[in-house]
Order: structure tokens, then sequence, then C-alpha cells
């Protein structure tokens, strides 16, 4: 069974998806769901990004089985890295993913963080920073959406564009490979052709690299959204020779 192995349920702070509705929407669409909720600590602004483990496994543990996974998405950051480290061991987790929401502390969500910054002075330092904590992170399974500043920088083309950040993207990769963490396939854009462009080079560059693994992670915060271009996503899975993973207590297993 195919999973979407990155969705957001009422324990995230920007969540209000119930589980049950999540869970309702994986059976129709043929697939099951893993919970990653976010933690990212010290975040600046006004939303509590942190959530009770011991509640969220008493919550949701009886749901957890052949369809139903338990996991975090972790924001990856320097100065929380053993904070968030000692969060992943107070429950047995099924997947850690590891991301980069915030640049040197500040939020890419919002437009008042590119405000006189040129796209590739941002670019840069959000690959950079993605690749360092990677590796400083070595408790997590998966590296989520490579992609992730193109959906909020606004700029003109706010497009990761390989062939413009080359060094950079395949310095990622490599952090991604020398690791052993897997790359998420994110989905939520995949109903766009200008970023489906961009993103091919990128998952193609991961397979010279030697990457054979993705998890799928539609990255849903609304039951609609759940396992969202999946379709798009096994097709290119399939044409680039990508082996369509998730994990169950901290093991990979395929699809």
């Amino acid at each position: 069974m195919i999973f979407d192995s990155h969705s957001h349920t009422v324990f995230s702070a920007d969540s209000e998806m119930r589980a049950e509705d999540a869970m309702q929407k994986a059976r129709e669409r043929g697939t099951g769901i893993v919970f990653t909720e976010h933690l990212d600590l010290d975040y600046p602004g006004d939303l509590d990004f942190t959530f009770d483990p011991q509640a969220y496994w008493r919550t949701y543990e009886p749901l957890r089985g052949e369809t139903v996974r338990l996991g975090v998405e972790i924001g990856m950051w320097e100065q929380t890295r053993e904070r968030s480290a000692a969060f992943v061991r107070e429950v047995p987790f099924d997947l850690v993913i590891g991301a980069i929401h915030l640049l040197d502390g500040e939020d890419i969500y919002y437009p008042d963080f590119y405000a006189g910054k040129q796209k590739n002075e941002v670019y840069h330092r959000y690959y950079e920073q993605m690749a360092a904590n990677l590796r400083r992170h070595d408790f997590v399974d998966v590296l989520a959406h490579i992609d992730y500043i193109a959906r909020y920088a606004p700029y003109a083309n706010p497009e990761i564009a390989y062939g413009d950040f080359r060094e950079d993207i395949d310095a990622v990769l490599q952090a991604v490979l020398e690791t052993d963490t897997v790359l998420e396939l994110n989905t939520r854009r995949l109903d766009s052709r200008r970023a489906l462009k961009e993103l091919v080079p990128v998952y193609q560059r991961y397979r010279e690299l030697g990457g054979r693994y993705v998890t799928l992670g539609s990255d849903a915060h609304t039951a609609e959204a759940v396992a969202c271009h999946f379709a798009a996503a096994r097709e290119l899975t399939e044409e680039l020779g990508l082996k369509i993973v998730t994990f169950c207590n901290r093991q990979m297993e395929s699809c």
C-alpha cells in the first residue's frame, strides 16, 4: 500500500484536520497515512509549534496499525537540535521528518522575510542550512519538501530551478545520501506544470547520485488534501526508477 507519509492534524498548531477525517479520505483514495505533527522549537511567531508527545500517543496509538502510522516533523535548527532529539525519544514514533521552515530564526512563510533580499542570496542560504542541519540531525529519517521555499517566496519566479542552484542542491542531495536519509517527494505542488518541470531535474540528479528511495507526502492540513496528486507522483517515480517507501517503527518499508 502507498502511504501519504506527511500530514498534520489538530496536534499541529496550523491544522484543524481531525484524524478520523484524514483516515476516511486516505481510505477513499486507497492509501495509508502517517500523521507527522509539527515541532518547531523556539518558533519566533505567535503560534506554538509544539505538542505533548505523550498526549499525542495516548490519543492516536489506538488508531495505529496497518494503514495508520504516527510521526513528527522536526523543524531543523542548530540551536534546538538537542531538545528536538530528546522529544523524539519521548514516544516510539514510526517516522521522523526533518524540514527547514526558518532561516536564521525567521519564518520563510511570510513575505516580510524576503524584503530587500535577492532570490539567489536567500535560496543559497536555504540550501546551505538544509544540508548543514540534515548532517546535524542524525535522528531524522526523511528530508521533507526540498522545494518548500518555492511555495511562499514572493519573487516573479519562485521555483527552485536546479540549473540555477546546481551546486547548492547537489550539496543537499549529497547530505541526504551520506546520512542515509530518504528524500520526500512532496506532492502539494504537482498540479503545477512549472513546479513539476523544475522538480524533475532534482529527482533525476538524486537518482544519478545513487538515491533510490522516496516517500510521498501531501503535507495535508485538510482532509481534501490527503494523498493529493499521488497519480502524478507515482508516474514520476516510475519514470525515474525510484522506489516509494514509508516507515514503521523507524524502519523503512516498501510500499
